[in-house]
């Protein structure tokens, strides 16, 4: 295919198709977490190799380079029972073959064309209970993923375009929340209906072979840019290691270690040197850990479109013993946290290699936050949550304030749908002071979240990090605030033993837990930042007075105007 506006329309349409999937489910989701925080995704993907062709731009990006493994994982099972039918769909949540952990719940529909598959549609959601030892289902003390949750391989939830009722009946028999289950299950299967009559519209209008020859178009092309982007970054090798805090059961840090290697016009992602395979839930599936560069990457050169040839100039490393790496029925519950500082590391080392493309680490946790009880009625209510903290700051700015994680384009449920949903209050959301890394460009604030209980107990359990190694500046920039969880109990406010994970925390009526979430990495030196953007700061309250002193060198007078000469003196100081 050569014509370009051709390719631009037909590249817009197919968006069209997965965008109006995710806002099919995002509208029907009975689950907050789905409706709210948008964490799901939709996509088109490869008949034969389920490789991406097409991702939505409102969903989960992470989803769309571990979909592509789920994809093929029906494929392959399509293939040795030989029974493909146009009307079936399969439903599975099956961590390690299609990577992320059992709560993302993906259904993947071959579309027919003339008696023979043209493209697989795929949706993913994160369900809000699919059971396990804990409600919300990130368990934090998991040593074996039977106590994470019910996992279901690739089964036909449709077979010819009949729904089999057993296979429903099943997923809700385990799950604490049947009701949310079964509106996010039917949400995920109106969105793919949608995707089949738009895709079929589509192909009606320009013919099969027009909107084959763009899509492999699409992908050659993101593959050549991709080799262009890294042909112009100076050849080496780039080391960077960043540090888990636990995995939930033994207090001892976990290595995430690259070794990012530039030849010519390809890239070697080398992660030997990562920690071994651990007891508890931080593990994740190598596919999971591929589709994480494949986001951070997505970061770094955002004029590659996104698709399979992304990855095509790309060779992964990544030993079977690593914690990066497992298979069943090793734990991957907190597949999130891992994932994000897979992400750290990949900037920390283009960070050596290309300063100018690249972000400081932001916050790096979503604080999996789970509270759960009965109300006065018996009926049982599960609050799942993630919370957002700051992102780093970049080569053309400061790094954003409470913002979400870089594996998504989700959003922080409102504290107002959180209350109206479950008996808590928020008795504090607001941003966190010093919380963003120093540097020329400052890193994102993190935030202050507080909870009070309204029922009469409930059980809360977090599943975070960052609380013993705070995300790290870039070029020069410092690090941000590490997290800090505390919950109220009788005798006193008391923190996690292993700072960022715990369950067993028992709330009475009135008791209040609190996140303090981390801010971002700064970008460059903090003594480069113009004195008077750091009395901003201190006016907006992102700063105190004592860090704009301590780690600006900027003194203010009574007012809040810059001391410009008792600053002059201070930066002096330290560059002599």
């Amino acid at each position: 295919m050569t014509d370009p506006i051709l390719l631009a329309v037909l590249k817009g349409r197919l968006e069209q198709v997965a965008d109006e999937m995710d806002a099919t489910l995002f509208r029907s989701a009975f689950n907050p977490i789905i409706a709210e925080a948008h964490d799901a995704s939709h996509g088109l993907y490869h008949a034969e190799t389920g490789a991406t062709l097409v991702q939505g731009k409102s969903g989960l990006p992470i989803f769309v380079g571990a979909m592509s493994f789920a994809v093929r994982a029906v494929i392959e099972k399509a293939r040795r029972d030989g029974d493909l039918a146009d009307g079936d769909v399969y439903i599975f949540n099956d961590p390690y073959d299609g990577g992320t952990h059992l709560s993302d719940f993906k259904l993947v529909r071959p579309f027919f064309r003339e008696g023979r598959v043209f493209c697989h549609l795929a949706s993913v959601g994160h369900w809000h209970d699919v059971g396990g030892n804990v409600p919300g289902n990130y368990n934090p003390v998991a040593t074996e993923s039977f106590q994470e949750g019910m996992l279901i391989p690739p089964v036909k939830l449709f077979r010819r375009g009949e729904l089999n009722t057993d296979i429903v009946d099943i997923l809700k028999a385990n799950s604490r929340l049947p009701l949310s289950l079964y509106g996010d299950l039917n949400g995920q299967i109106n969105a793919l209906d949608l995707g089949a009559r738009r895709l079929g519209q589509l192909l009606d209008e320009f013919g099969d072979d027009t909107v084959r020859a763009a899509m492999a178009e699409l992908q050659r092309r993101a593959a050549m840019l991709m080799r262009a982007n890294i042909a112009e970054l100076p050849k080496g090798r780039y080391l960077a290691e960043d540090f888990l805090d636990n995995d939930g059961i033994d207090d001892t840090p976990l290595r995430i270690a690259l070794d990012l290697v530039i030849e010519k016009d390809r890239l070697i992602l080398d992660f030997s040197r990562s920690s071994p395979a651990c007891l508890g839930p931080v593990n994740i599936a190598r596919s999971t850990a591929i589709a994480s560069c494949y986001v951070a990457i997505k970061h770094i050169f955002r004029d590659v479109p996104a698709n399979a040839g992304v990855l095509e100039p790309i060779e992964f490393v990544i030993p079977e013993t690593s914690l990066l790496s497992v298979g069943a029925p090793r734990p991957v519950g907190g597949y999130t946290e891992t994932i994000l500082r897979v992400i750290d590391v990949v900037f920390q080392a283009f960070a050596q290699a290309a300063p100018e493309r690249v972000n400081g680490c932001a916050y790096g946790t979503i604080n999996a936050l789970s509270l759960a009880g009965h109300r006065g009625n018996g009926q049982r209510w599960v609050m799942f949550s993630f919370f957002g903290g700051g992102h780093g700051g970049h080569p053309e700015g400061d790094g954003l304030n409470h913002g979400n994680a870089p594996i998504s384009t989700a959003t922080i449920p409102p504290l107002e749908i959180l209350e109206a949903a479950y008996p808590v209050r928020f008795t504090q959301w607001a941003l966190r002071p010093d919380s963003g890394g120093p540097g020329r460009h400052r890193g994102g604030l993190g935030a202050i979240y507080e909870i009070a209980l309204l029922e009469q107990s409930a059980d809360v359990f977090l599943f975070g990090e960052r609380g013993r190694f705070a995300p790290p500046g870039v070029a020069g920039g410092g690090p941000a605030m590490t997290n800090v969880f505390t919950y109220e109990t009788d005798a006193g406010p008391r923190h996690p033993p292993m700072a960022s994970k715990m369950v067993g925390i028992r709330l009475r009526q009135g008791q209040r837990v609190r996140l303090e979430t981390p801010g971002g990495g700064g970008y460059g030196p903090a003594r480069e930042r113009e004195p008077e953007r750091v009395a901003e700061d201190v006016r907006l309250g992102y700063v105190t007075r004592e860090a704009a002193e301590r780690d600006y060198g900027v003194r203010l007078d009574a007012d809040g105007r810059v001391d410009e000469a008792a600053t002059a003196r201070m930066r002096k100081a330290v560059a002599a």
